[in-house]
């Protein structure tokens, strides 16, 4: 049986990291005799371009037929417009909603040899291992009313922060069921001293802690939350927290790896695919830095992972996604730095030189 994975390379770098992580898939797949069947859509951008939408019908039935997707990062300059009335967001927003993406992780793992890459000091940063869940659907993002408007007293907006107990409750149990899998530790996230909607979230992480009495529970305010994460990172092993605090706290976190280049994230929905798990989208954490655009100099690594996170959590090929993750390892090991990893006297390589080192590695684990 053939597992059918979309491709959406997006804009900016988009193209260039994904098709490098594309090719590991493809060099995987020939090595483990796994059945892939890709297909390719244009989103974001290039789509608002060339069909007037970020997220064209088809790409969408596309993504609603396929058993993972395989994303890049959208928008630029060209497109930022605030004003606008298509902007290549959407898209994103759109697949979320369409496929019911409800938990987004996004691991952080601090990798020896570029601990020196991160701003922080060695001794916090060695030993980082954590993944943050942002929960996708609700919360501030979605919540109606949401509007710029003329007031009695000048221009005033409005954005609205909301979320059912149905929303809340699937999220964390979630992070408790992945907590059991890791080191049987979960943090749920809020604001309960000011928000009601967190005072909700509060009370239901309470009461589903009671379920997983295997796993060590606790409650963290997002401010204080902001300031653990840089002062004990280790201390941690799995967060649980709303739309907006995951969408902050896990850019704060990507300087634990040093880069965001490093950092893979994977989407996941209740729809279960054809290989018996969940349908997801997998795309690594970064924009897509047009400045670098077309220059081979991005970082492929994040793409790169959010592949192996794909074989993992989609298709259930664990073996196959470790592979992977050793592979670049074993790559970041031996000195070989795109350029945003940095390090004084190194010489670096591009984004193609990467991918095909990784590949490499890979072709030789399996000989």
């Amino acid at each position: 049986m053939a597992y059918k994975i979309l491709v959406l390379k997006g804009d900016g770098i988009g193209p260039e990291v994904v098709g490098e992580a594309q090719q590991i898939l493809k060099t995987v797949a020939r090595q483990s005799a796994i059945d892939l069947e890709f297909k390719e859509g244009i989103i974001g951008g290039h789509a608002i371009d060339a069909f007037g939408t970020p997220l064209p019908d088809d790409v969408l039935k596309n993504a609603q037929d396929a058993d993972a997707i395989l994303l890049g990062a959208v928008g630029g300059p060209k497109w930022d417009n605030p004003a606008a009335d298509k902007r290549p967001e959407q898209a994103l927003l759109g697949l979320r909603k369409a496929l019911g993406l409800f938990a987004n992780l996004r691991p952080v793992r601090a990798v020896k040899e570029l601990i020196g890459a991160s701003p922080l000091k060695p001794d916090i940063v060695n030993g980082v291992d954590l993944v943050v869940i942002r929960e996708l659907t609700g919360g501030i993002y979605y919540g109606q009313p949401s509007e710029k408007r003329q007031g009695k007293d000048g221009r005033e907006a409005v954005d609205t922060c909301f979320y059912t107990e149905q929303e809340i409750t699937r999220v964390l149990r979630f992070g408790f069921e992945l907590a059991r899998e890791r080191r049987k530790k979960l943090t749920s996230v809020d604001k309960a001293n000011v928000m009601s909607s967190s005072r909700l979230w509060r009370e239901i992480a309470t009461e589903l802690s009671r379920e997983y009495k295997d796993v060590a529970f606790e409650s963290q305010l997002v401010d204080s939350m902001a300031m653990h994460l840089i002062r004990r990172p280790r201390d941690f092993d799995v967060i649980v927290t709303e739309n907006m605090f995951g969408d902050i706290l896990t850019d704060e976190a990507s300087v634990l790896a040093g880069s965001m280049g490093l950092l893979p994230s994977a989407s996941l929905g209740e729809e279960i695919n054809s290989a018996g798990y969940r349908v997801g989208l997998f795309e690594p954490i970064h924009g897509s830095a047009p400045d670098i655009a077309g220059r081979d100099e991005a970082n492929p690594l994040a793409a790169i992972l959010s592949a192996a996170m794909l074989l993992e959590h989609s298709l259930g090929l664990r073996a196959e996604a470790e592979l992977i993750t050793q592979a670049v390892d074993a790559v970041i090991k031996e000195g070989h730095r795109t350029r945003d990893l940095g390090g004084a006297g190194t010489k670096f390589i591009g984004c193609k030189a990467m991918g095909r080192l990784v590949r490499e590695k890979i072709e030789a684990s399996e000989t």
